[in-house]
C-alpha cells in the first residue's frame, strides 16, 4: 500500500475506509497521520509513532503486553549489556535505562502496534540503518538503539530534547518544525518522561548528556 497525501474530504475517505472493511477482508492494517499543515497521510507501513492505527487487518495480530512485574529482573538482567553499550558510545548509562524504562520497561519482547520491537523499540527501517537483523535479539536492539540516540544527540548539537524528539517522531519531524520538538502530544509527552527518568537515575542528571 502507498501513503496518499490528502488535504480534502478526510471523512469521506475515512468513510470510504470502513465501507470496503465491511465488504472485503482487510490483509493490512491501516494507519493516519496529520501533519501540522493538516494533511492527511493514509499507509500501512507507518514510519514513525505519530501515525495512528485506524482499520486493524482481519489476520491474527497479537501487540505484546508490557510485564511490569519483571521489569525490575530485567533491568538486572540487561544491566551489564547496557552499561557495555553505553560506555562503547560515551552516553551515560542512566540515558539508556530511562528510554528503555519509556520505550519498553525492559520487555525485549515488546511489540508496538506500529511495528516497534525489542528494548528500545526500533522500527524496521532504524534497525536496517544500523545493521540489526534480529530486533528480538537484546545486545543488537540495545546497540542499534543508542547508536541512534547518538546520531542524533550529535545531529542537534547534544540538545537532549529535540534528541529524544527525534527519537520518538523522527529526525525529519523535528527538522520540518525548525528544530524545535514536533507539536505531537506524544511527543512532547515522551520527552518530558524520559527526562524525568533520567534525572531520577542514581548519581545522573538531564546535564549529563
Amino acid at each position: 500500500m502507498y501513503v496518499s497525501r490528502l488535504s480534502a474530504l478526510p471523512v469521506f475517505f475515512s468513510l470510504l475506509l470502513c465501507g470496503i472493511a465491511a465488504l472485503y477482508p482487510i490483509h493490512a492494517d491501516v494507519y493516519k497521520y496529520i501533519d501540522g499543515n493538516g494533511h492527511i497521510y493514509y499507509t500501512d507501513k507507518p514510519k514513525h509513532s505519530g501515525y495512528r492505527l485506524i482499520l486493524k487487518s482481519r489476520k491474527e495480530w497479537r501487540e505484546s503486553r508490557i510485564d511490569y512485574r519483571s521489569m525490575e529482573r530485567n533491568r538486572q538482567r540487561f544491566a551489564i549489556t547496557i552499561a557495555t553499550v553505553a560506555r562503547s558510545h560515551g552516553l551515560p548509562e542512566g540515558l539508556i535505562h530511562a528510554v528503555i524504562t519509556a520505550e519498553s520497561a525492559y520487555d525485549p519482547d515488546a511489540v508496538s502496534r506500529a511495528g516497534a520491537v525489542g528494548l528500545m523499540q526500533l522500527m524496521p527501517d532504524t534497525a536496517r540503518r544500523y545493521g540489526v537483523t534480529d530486533r528480538h535479539d537484546p545486545a543488537a536492539n540495545l546497540a542499534g538503539g543508542t547508536r541512534y540516540l547518538k546520531d542524533l544527540l550529535e545531529r542537534f548539537d547534544n540538545d537532549l530534547e529535540l534528541a529524544l524528539a527525534g527519537y520518538n517522531a523522527g529526525e525529519n519531524a523535528v527538522e520540518k518544525y525548525g528544530n524545535q520538538i514536533p507539536p505531537f502530544t506524544e511527543t512532547q509527552t515522551y520527552v518530558r518522561k524520559v527526562i524525568k527518568l533520567y534525572e531520577q537515575y542514581p548519581g545522573e542528571s538531564a546535564s549529563d548528556a
